[in-house]
Formats: structure tokens, C-alpha cells, sequence
């Protein structure tokens, strides 16, 4: 699945308490009065980090994760594609998309460890379900409770926020995101491993990510739970005055200081929604919320239907010669190097942002319908390789381009708004073409219509970029024109200097 994403607003630095008091006769303080030394708090917030990294760490390894698809069409459990296809996987996006409001909102107002235990309690549900339930309805929880587990990412990706002082937001949100990763990674090489090496069962990888989601929830019950959050827990700090203001209230200081039951027009989200208003206007960040919307939501579906695909393409009854965690494994690596090498492209996206989005989108929907057509299943992984590196290459891209202008608590609403959305195409997608009750369509005419989405995508995107670089060029010309115009002019008062002192 797709990592989550860290994002930084613009940052103050914390506010010193005392000046007022400052007088000019410099007295020596007290012993009691002395600050802690500043390498005790250093050491405090290494190991709060430390902890959260490890936590991070341990709650990714699932090794059987990569293999869910494959356990489920075994003969251990029987069940058939159109099974899976259509009754099963689908229920993922309806849970994701029924839950991640809630989940969002109750995030902030708990103060992020309850929803974080939650995340570890639905993960111990899933793999508790696909080890002893043996129907498609026991299934269909299961993916219930995977979406639960999905809409709580945004649990740990914030929570690092509400610990740490701005100063160290970055390299705190840099080593939270390693850690996940690595995680990742070296969950899918155990799986891999595990499997092709060992001959282990699928049903033994299911027991071996349950005792690691046990040990990950007994993690989490001893995990700090802060005092403040972005919205709901305000941040206080002494004002002049003595009265305690929020992080809120300081993008807007006209608003006045009331409790819990002021008015609707002071509350969080209104004061939010109305900012958010005029920042929707900005063109790099439209283009990029909706790239966020549409990409992320036809991502999402092949990932989520890829390894039917793969059982489609090749359906090997030899367990030792599924190699899904490899290509999983293959594919977070590579993907975490293109989203650091992201990092350090540098070029006008004002002006280059629907052609590098357009072309990239393309180059997607060309991986795509290769993923489909081809009968080896090597080409297949390499094309899925690709297809999620070209993915994770554009999403530190867009962050930035998101959140470079917005504090932090906005850029959380931006994202919020933007996965809400894109979570509703997906399931209008997936009602329409994958669920029985709609057109219950097979993975393979699936993957077309993915094709299509994308191929229609790239022409819309490409279409912008060609309408931006011409608009450009023409307000290049005219502001060189306008530019000219002094100078044609001057050189005419010349000329005509010069005539009228020939004929004197």
C-alpha cells in the first residue's frame, strides 16, 4: 500500500515566556531555578522518536500480507476469482470510504493514541479472520476491517507532530517515514523468503503477522498520548493579556478568545473552510490536488486488484514459486529512491507541472494495458514495479507543491479533503464495475477500463500543459513588446533630432 506522507506548514519557532520580566541588573539564578540541561531534553525526544520509529517499524511487518490474494484462491480456502473479484475485494473501498471521515475527525479529538490502538485492534481482527473464517461473509469483514486499519495511517503520520517542537519536525517526519518503509520492505523480503526458501504455508504467514500485530498493539499501550492536537486540543500560550489563545486563533486574531460553545463562525473548521476558500484559487494548487483526486484513486484500484491479475497470468499451484513479496519488496525500494531523488528536481513547476503530470500519467496508462495484455508474468511484475515508482516519484512533488505556502493545520485539511474525494471516485468506480451488483466485470476488462481512465487522464493533462506553455509564450511576447516600446520610441525621438538638424 501506499506509504503515508508527511507534510511541514510554515513554522514558527516556539515562544520564549519571561521576557516582560527582564531586568537590566543581572542576578546569578538558584540552583531550583536552574533549566533542565538542554541534553536531557535532547535525550527525552531521541527516545520519544526512537520509540515512534520502532513502533512504526514493527506495526509494517506482515509477511503474509503479499500473500492474502494468493491464500485466499489456495485450496485451503477455496474461494473462486469472481469470489474474490467481485464479492470480496470491493469491500474495501466501501469500508475505507465509510470510516475515513470519522476516523479523520475522532484522530484529532482523542488525541491520535486511541485511534492508533484501534488501528492495532482491526489489524489483529483481519489476520484473526483470514486464519479461521472460511465464508465470504467472514471475508468481507476482514476487508471491513483492513479499511479501518488504512484510514488510521493518518494516526501516526500526524502524531510525530503534536510530540516534537517545530524545529524538529523534519528530520522527526523523515525518520517516522525510513522507519515505515523499511518496515515495509523487510516485511515483504521475510514473506518472500519465508515462502520460496522455507516452504512455509500461507496459513503459517498468517500466524506469524498475528503475533507481530499483537506485539505491535502492546507497543502502542505504551505509547505518550499529547496534550494538544491540530484542531479540537488547542495549543494554549500566555499572551499579553494572560488569556490562553490556540494555534488556531493565531491565524486569525480578530477572532475572539471563546470556550467550547462560542460561535459557529470562531469554530475550527469554519475558520479553516473560509481560508481554505481563497487558497483553491491558486493554479499549482488545484492542478496538483487533482492529480492527488484522480491519480491516487485509479492507483489504489490496481493495487488493489493486481495480484488477481498475477494469479490470472500465472496460476501456479507451487506456493514456492509466488514471488509476490519480492515484487513487493522490489517495488517500496524503488520507489522510496525515486521519491528522494524527487526531491532534488529542480525546475519551474508553474510553468512544467501538467506536462511532467501528463507525461508521467501516460507513461502509466502504457504500463497498464502492458500488464494486461502480457502472458509472462515477469514483464507483469516489472510493469507493476514501474507503475508504483512513477506514483511515488510525483506524490513528494506534490506535497511540497501543496503544502509549501500553508500552515500546517490548512495543509491537513487540504489532504483530508483531497483522499476524501479521491476514496469516493474509487468506490463509484469499483460499484460500477468490479461489485456483482454492478457490471461484475472479470480482472482482466478491469485493467482496460484502467487503461482507459489513465489514457483519458494523460490527454487532459497533456492538453493543460500544451494551453499553459502557449498562454506563456504569448505573455513572454507581449511583456517583450511592451518592454521594446520605450526603446522604439526613443530611438524615433533620435531620428527625428537628427532629420531636423539636416534640413536646419
Amino acid at each position: 500500500m501506499d506509504p503515508d506522507h508527511e507534510k511541514n506548514g510554515k513554522l514558527e519557532p516556539p515562544e520564549e515566556e519571561g521576557e516582560e520580566t527582564a531586568t537590566p541588573v543581572e542576578e546569578a539564578p538558584s540552583p531550583s531555578e536552574v533549566p533542565p540541561a538542554p541534553t536531557e531534553e535532547l535525550k527525552g525526544w531521541k527516545f520519544l522518536l526512537f520509540y515512534l520509529c520502532f513502533y512504526g517499524f514493527m506495526t509494517q511487518l506482515r509477511p503474509g500480507e503479499s500473500f492474502i490474494t494468493p491464500f485466499l484462491l489456495s485450496p485451503e480456502r477455496n474461494f473462486t476469482k469472481e469470489q474474490v473479484t467481485n464479492e470480496i475485494t470491493p469491500v474495501l473501498s466501501y469500508s475505507y470510504m465509510a470510516v475515513l471521515v470519522p476516523v479523520f475527525l475522532l484522530t484529532d479529538y482523542l488525541r491520535y493514541k486511541p485511534v492508533l490502538i484501534l488501528q492495532s485492534l482491526s489489524h489483529i481482527s483481519v489476520w484473526i479472520l483470514l486464519i479461521f473464517g472460511t465464508d465470504v461473509i467472514a471475508m468481507q469483514f476482514m476487508e471491513f476491517f483492513y479499511g479501518i486499519t488504512m484510514a488510521a495511517r493518518v494516526a501516526y503520520s500526524s502524531y510525530i507532530f503534536s510530540l516534537v517542537s517545530p524545529a524538529r519536525y523534519q528530520r522527526a517526519a523523515g525518520y517516522s517515514r525510513s522507519s515505515v518503509l523499511m518496515g515495509v520492505f523487510l516485511s515483504s523480503v521475510l514473506g518472500q523468503l519465508c515462502v520460496t526458501v522455507a516452504g512455509v504455508p500461507f496459513i503459517m504467514l498468517n500466524y506469524i503477522s498475528l503475533g507481530f500485530m499483537i506485539f505491535g498493539l502492546i507497543l502502542t499501550l505504551f505509547l505518550k498520548r499529547p496534550k494538544k492536537s491540530l484542531f479540537f486540543n488547542k495549543r494554549v500560550s500566555k499572551q499579553e493579556n494572560g488569556v490562553h489563545q490556540s494555534e488556531i486563533q493565531k491565524i486569525n486574531p480578530e477572532a475572539k478568545a471563546d470556550g467550547l460553545c462560542g460561535g459557529w463562525k470562531n469554530s475550527v473548521f469554519v475558520r479553516m473552510l473560509l481560508e481554505l476558500k481563497g487558497t483553491v484559487r491558486h493554479p499549482r494548487l488545484r492542478i496538483w490536488s487533482l492529480w492527488w483526486i484522480f491519480n491516487s484513486a485509479g492507483y489504489y484500484l490496481m493495487l488493489y486488484y493486481v495480484q488477481i491479475l498475477w494469479n490470472e497470468i500465472y496460476p501456479t499451484t507451487n506456493n514456492r514459486r509466488v514471488y509476490n513479496g519480492g515484487v513487493d519488496a522490489a517495488s517500496t525500494l524503488l520507489g522510496a529512491i525515486t521519491s528522494f531523488t524527487a526531491g532534488y528536481v529542480k525546475i519551474r513547476w508553474s510553468l512544467w507541472s501538467e506536462l511532467v503530470i501528463g507525461v508521467v500519467t501516460a507513461f502509466q496508462a502504457g504500463l497498464l494495458i502492458l500488464m494486461n495484455t502480457t502472458s509472462n508474468i515477469w514483464i507483469c511484475y516489472v510493469a507493476y514495479i514501474l507503475f508504483r515508482s512513477s506514483y511515488q516519484f510525483l506524490v513528494p512533488i506534490a506535497i511540497f507543491q501543496i503544502a509549501s505556502s500553508m500552515s500546517k493545520e490548512l495543509c491537513a485539511l487540504v489532504f483530508g479533503i483531497n483522499t476524501f474525494f479521491a476514496t469516493i471516485l474509487k468506490t463509484i468506480i469499483t460499484i460500477i464495475i468490479a461489485d456483482k451488483r454492478g457490471l461484475a466485470l472479470s480482472v482482466h476488462p478491469q485493467f482496460y477500463v484502467y487503461f482507459g481512465y489513465f489514457t483519458i487522464l494523460a490527454v487532459v493533462y497533456l492538453a493543460a500543459a500544451a494551453w499553459v506553455i502557449i498562454r506563456y509564450k504569448k505573455e513572454d511576447h507581449a511583456e517583450e513588446n511592451e518592454a521594446n516600446k520605450p526603446q522604439a520610441a526613443e530611438q524615433k525621438v533620435v531620428t527625428d533630432k537628427s532629420t531636423a538638424e539636416s534640413h536646419a
